[in-house]
């Protein structure tokens, strides 16, 4: 059996959870999300714990069954937590401000890059350079965060750009002077 879809799925306190036909429905403090579960997994919903079986021990169900199980994990943790993706922005002039619901990037180009947010999204600008990504659906979360990064991704010369907070960019060595 798939060591991570055997583990139990603890629901924290303040979380409710069901299931709508095919679809895991959890409610927390940070919001609700719906996940939608593949037809032959199973979800067992009992008192304070989250159980995902498999009908057989074909490949393709014990690849699903791993699968299942920690999108519903990450669903519960969602809604109970959230997910926050950081962003650093690095170089002489570039900063962040969020205005409502749009980002407001200076990065270098001749005019600010306007981005709009998602809704289910929240950015915060924690200084200048920092940015931090939340939300309730890890995949939304890192998928924002990685458009974010893909405005001025980081160059490797001088490092300038957005990146994850804790990424290294290997730089390069420039031209040398000839003789």
């Amino acid at each position: 059996m798939s060591r991570i879809g055997r583990m139990v799925i603890a629901v924290p306190q303040g979380v409710q959870v069901a299931m709508e036909g095919t679809t895991f429905v959890s409610k927390g403090p940070k919001g609700q999300h719906r996940q939608p579960v593949h037809p032959e997994m199973a979800v067992e919903i009992a008192g304070s714990e989250v159980r995902v079986t498999r009908p057989t021990e074909q490949t393709r169900h014990r690849a699903l069954h791993g699968l299942t199980r920690t999108l519903v994990a990450n669903s519960v943790r969602g809604v109970s937590t959230g997910f926050i993706k950081k962003l650093e922005i690095r170089g002489v002039g570039y900063k962040a401000e969020v205005q409502g619901r749009k980002l407001m990037l200076s990065v270098g180009y001749s005019n600010p890059v306007e981005f709009p947010l998602p809704e289910g999204i929240d950015v915060k600008a924690e200084a200048p350079t920092l940015l931090a990504v939340s939300g309730v659906d890890k995949q939304q979360v890192g998928q924002v965060a990685a458009e974010i990064r893909g405005i001025r991704p980081p160059e490797p010369y001088k490092g300038k750009g957005i990146r994850y907070e804790g990424e290294h960019v290997r730089q390069k060595a420039g031209k040398t002077a000839g003789k």
